[in-house]
C-alpha cells in the first residue's frame, strides 16, 4: 500500500515539477537578471601609449585606485578602439570590472563628424550582434549604449531599434541596452514609445530643469524623480556627471563633481563620470572621484 502511495505522489509531482521548470525558463530577462546594478565608473579618455593605443594595464590600475567597478568604453576617435577593447576585456574581467561599450550615432559620425565608430560605422544591427558575441566570450561586458540617442530618433525608430536589439538578444539576452538621453529631449512621448525597448538610460546631468549649467548640483533628485514619473519607478537611471568641460557650458569644479556623485549615489541606480580623469593632469577631480566612489 505504501509503495502505491509513493508511486502515485511521484506520478503527480513529475509533470508538476516539469511545468514549473519550463515556466522558469520562459521568464523574460529583466534588469535584476542583468549585471548592471550599483554602477560606479568612468567613461572614455583612457590613458594612451606612445603609439596612440590604449594603455589597458594603466587604465585598470587607475580604475582600481578610484574604486570603480565599471568602465564605459567609447568606440570613436581611434580606428583601433574595437581591437583595444578586446585586449582590455580579459584584464578587466580578472579585476571584476564590468564594461559598457558606447557607439556614436549618425550626428557624430562621418560625413558630419571627423570620425565614426569603427569598423562597422552605422551598421548598428551588425554592431549589436558583434558586441553580443563579445559579451558571451567575456561576461563582464554587460551593457552597450549609443551617445546622443534622443537627438537621432528619426534614425532610431522603434521598429529599427527593435531589429537592432533582436540581433543582440538572439546572441545574449542578458546584454543590456542603455542609451545616453538628455533631460530636455526626454519627453513623455519618447518614454511611451521606447521604454519597453530599453534596460535603462544614461542621463547626463546639467540642471536643465532650470538654467543649464555645471555649477548647480541641487536638482539631481528633482530631475531623476521627473524621469521616473515618465518611465516608471523601477526603471534604471544611471547618472552621468561632467568632470570634463562641456563645449558650451564650460568646466565643472571638483566640489561640484563631488556633490553630484553624492546625490547620484543616493537617487540614481548608478554613477558614471564623463570622462575618466588623468590622475596627474586632473589630480583634484581624480581624488574627488576616488573619495566619492569609496
Amino acid at each position: 500500500m505504501k509503495h502505491h502511495i509513493v508511486f502515485s505522489i511521484v506520478f503527480i509531482l513529475i509533470p508538476l515539477l516539469s511545468h514549473i521548470a519550463c515556466a522558469q525558463e520562459e521568464v523574460p530577462v529583466t534588469m535584476d537578471k542583468m549585471d548592471i546594478h550599483g554602477v560606479l565608473g568612468t567613461y572614455a579618455n583612457p590613458p594612451l601609449q606612445a603609439n596612440n593605443r590604449v594603455d589597458a594595464k594603466k587604465l585598470i590600475r587607475e580604475l582600481r585606485d578610484i574604486h570603480a567597478n565599471t568602465y564605459n568604453w567609447l568606440i570613436w576617435t581611434r580606428s583601433t578602439d574595437w581591437d583595444d577593447l578586446k585586449l582590455f576585456l580579459p584584464l578587466a574581467e580578472k579585476e571584476n570590472i564590468r564594461v559598457w561599450v558606447t557607439l556614436v550615432p549618425p550626428t557624430e559620425s562621418k560625413p558630419i563628424a571627423k570620425y565614426s565608430s569603427e569598423p562597422f560605422e552605422l551598421d548598428y544591427e551588425r554592431w549589436a550582434k558583434e558586441i553580443a558575441l563579445l559579451s558571451v566570450e567575456y561576461p563582464n561586458l554587460v551593457a552597450w549604449s549609443i551617445d546622443d540617442f534622443v537627438h537621432n530618433l528619426k534614425f532610431y525608430t522603434p521598429e529599427y531599434l527593435q531589429k537592432i536589439l533582436d540581433n543582440a538578444s538572439s546572441v545574449n539576452p542578458k546584454l543590456a541596452f542603455i542609451p545616453c538621453c538628455y533631460y530636455k529631449q526626454i519627453t513623455l512621448s519618447f518614454a511611451e514609445n521606447y521604454r519597453h525597448l530599453l534596460h535603462g538610460i544614461l542621463f547626463p546631468y546639467r540642471a536643465e530643469s532650470h538654467t543649464a549649467n555645471l555649477q548647480d548640483s541641487e536638482y539631481v533628485e528633482l530631475e531623476i524623480n521627473k524621469l521616473r514619473t515618465m518611465f516608471g519607478q523601477d526603471f534604471p537611471i544611471f547618472l552621468d556627471i561632467y568632470a570634463t568641460a562641456h563645449s558650451r557650458l564650460g568646466d565643472s569644479t571638483p566640489q561640484y563633481v563631488g556633490e553630484v556623485i553624492k546625490a547620484g549615489r543616493k537617487f540614481a541606480d548608478g554613477v558614471l563620470i564623463y570622462c575618466h580623469q588623468n590622475p596627474e593632469k586632473s589630480a583634484k577631480k581624480y581624488q574627488i572621484i576616488k573619495k566619492g566612489f569609496k
